[in-house]
Parts: C-alpha cells; sequence; structure tokens
C-alpha cells in the first residue's frame, strides 16, 4: 500500500548526545516504551508496518536509525560495531527520551545490540522480542545444533568483513551500491519469495518494485553504506571494535522468540540456540512464509509477540 512505503509517514527526530545526529522515529508517547532496533541492510523503514499498530496496542514506539544508517550521521570516532550502537540507544533511551526500563524488539544486527544492551545496563531491558539474528555460541550446549548458515550465503559475509574498502570501491555510484543492496531483499533468499515483490512487477529488484526501492534508497549514499559494513570487520579485526561486544547467556531478561523459518542466512536451529541463551523465554514461535525481514514479512506477528510478552504493562498492573 502506498502508505506502508512512504519515507514521510513518521516524523523523524533527531538526538545529538554522542557528538553525531541519531535519527528516530518516536510515536505514542506516554505508552510502554518499545525499541525497535534494526539491523543490516535495514533502517527504521523495517518497522513501517508495525508502528501504528504497535500504538494502539498502547507502546510508545522508539525506532532509531543506528549510526551510518538511514538518515543518521556516520560515527565521528569511526567506529560502527555492537558495542558502539550499544552505547548510543543507551544515551537515546535514558539521556534523551527520559526512560529508566524499556523492552526492547530487534532481529539481525540488532539482536546483538539489544543482547549487549541488556548486558551492559543491567535493568535497562525489561523484557526483548529477538528474531533471526546472530547467537552466542557454547560448544558443549549447541554441540549438535545446526549453528552456521549454509556457505553459500556466507559470501557477502566475508567481504564486507575483510574487503569493506574494496567492495565500496566497486559500489561507485549510487544505483550501483541501491542494486547490491536489494540483492539481500530478493535474489539471496533472506525473505520469503514475494515478500517484496509488489502487485503489477514482474521480477523483484530496484526499478521494478517500490517496496525494494523503499527500504534500499538510503543505502545509496556511499559514506553510509561503507559504515553498514562496519559491525562486519569488527568481528574480524579488534582495531575495528571501539570495544568487545558483551553477548552470553542471559538469564535475567524474559525473551520472547520469534523465528521467520523462510530465511537463509541465519543459523537454521536459531530457535534452538535462543532457548539455550535465554532460560527465561517463551517460544519459540515458528512463522510460516516468512523469512529474515520479519517486522515487514510478518507485521502481525510483532505487533502480537510484543502485546503478549507485555500484556501486563500494558494494562498497568503494579510490579509486572
Amino acid at each position: 500500500m502506498p502508505h506502508e512505503i512512504d519515507p514521510e509517514r513518521f516524523a523523524v527526530h533527531g538526538h545529538h548526545g554522542r557528538g553525531f545526529r541519531q535519527a528516530y522515529v518516536r510515536a505514542g508517547v506516554g505508552g510502554v516504551p518499545l525499541l525497535c532496533v534494526h539491523g543490516w541492510p535495514e533502517t527504521k523503514r523495517i518497522w513501517w508496518r508495525v508502528i501504528k499498530p504497535l500504538v494502539a496496542a498502547g507502546f510508545e514506539v522508539i525506532a532509531p536509525d543506528l549510526r551510518g544508517f538511514g538518515d543518521s550521521e556516520v560515527g565521528p570516532d569511526g567506529f560502527h560495531d555492537v558495542a558502539s550502537h550499544s552505547l548510543d540507544l543507551h544515551n537515546l533511551v535514558v539521556r534523551g527520551l527520559g526512560h529508566e526500563r524499556v523492552t526492547v524488539c530487534a532481529g539481525d544486527l540488532g539482536g546483538p545490540i539489544a543482547q549487549d544492551l541488556a548486558l551492559r545496563f543491567p535493568g535497562l531491558v525489561e523484557r526483548m522480542v529477538l528474531f533471526n539474528c546472530p547467537l552466542p555460541y557454547d560448544r558443549v550446549s549447541m554441540a549438535r545444533l545446526r549453528t552456521r548458515s549454509p556457505r553459500e550465503a556466507r559470501d557477502y559475509y566475508l567481504r564486507q568483513g575483510t574487503d569493506a574498502d574494496g567492495l565500496a570501491a566497486e559500489l561507485d555510484t549510487p544505483q550501483k551500491r541501491q542494486s547490491y543492496v536489494a540483492t539481500f531483499y530478493t535474489s539471496r533468499f533472506w525473505a520469503h519469495p514475494g515478500a517484496f515483490t509488489d502487485a503489477g512487477t514482474e521480477r523483484e529488484g530496484v526499478g521494478t518494485s517500490p517496496t525494494v526501492a523503499f527500504h534500499t534508497a538510503p543505502f545509496a549514499d556511499a559514506a553510509r553504506l561503507r559504515a553498514g559494513f562496519g559491525p562486519y570487520e569488527s568481528a574480524f579485526s579488534a582495531a575495528a571494535r571501539r570495544e568487545p561486544a558483551r553477548t552470553g547467556p542471559n538469564p535475567d531478561v524474559e525473551v520472547l522468540v520469534l523465528f521467520g523459518t523462510s530465511d537463509r542466512v541465519v543459523a537454521p536451529d536459531f530457535d534452538r540456540m535462543a532457548t539455550i541463551v535465554f532460560p527465561r523465554h517463551l517460544g519459540p514461535f515458528l512463522l510460516r512464509d516468512c523469512g529474515h525481514f520479519v517486522p515487514w514479512e510478518a507485521p502481525h506477528a510483532v505487533v502480537s509477540a510484543a502485546s503478549l510478552l507485555c500484556r501486563d504493562l500494558l494494562r498497568g498492573d503494579q510490579g509486572g
């Protein structure tokens, strides 16, 4: 629907707490705070389908662009790793918006950021909706699980992590950059087939699918696309990390686990891994005909999951 791919659909605000402008959408002020953290190659636009339903359910939705993504500026210190993103979000939520506790909804890169945020700042993350993202590996408890994505799906990861400058140099026009990102929504099979195909288009891709163009347009900017490779570089090089990310089992935060099973980039046993990492879990709930981009592909599931997880908070129960 046209309004779903309207870049101006929601007012965009700016926060300057850590030396750069971080853009964010804030809707439903006064509701239960829900921080929505996008991944790669996404921006805050991945939440466009769920913002209004979440507000209607009683949430205050906070959907930022991570540093170097969308309408946010690149990090002034040159770091775009998980720890930097986590510190940015803490500054935005606590100092910028005045929240002491939030529920977090996150997938892809947003997943490790949410996990770091919960461990780095105990008590800040009250609950979490987590889907299709990297998880810490435990050699003993996960020994029999399928914990790695198919080899043919990992070529992008190696290139962006070990030859980011070379790849950026090849993608030397806005069209090339946008077309490169479009493959993650289409031919790489991250999404369920047809999830980003618009009615009346015979094939998926920039120029034929307005929905794909809507999600990929922010990556036409060279500086932002290059910054988006930062988290991958940090997986291979300590020099690309501000500091190590904080990941590991978290027995303190209640987590509702969703899994878009058509995804071909995360671990095939993501759902089973998540139950080990988060002993206090609900689910996992497996989503039919849904892949990697859960908020866009299954918006009803995200709204239902957040509402279920926070049902007592939405009612205003004391001590929930």
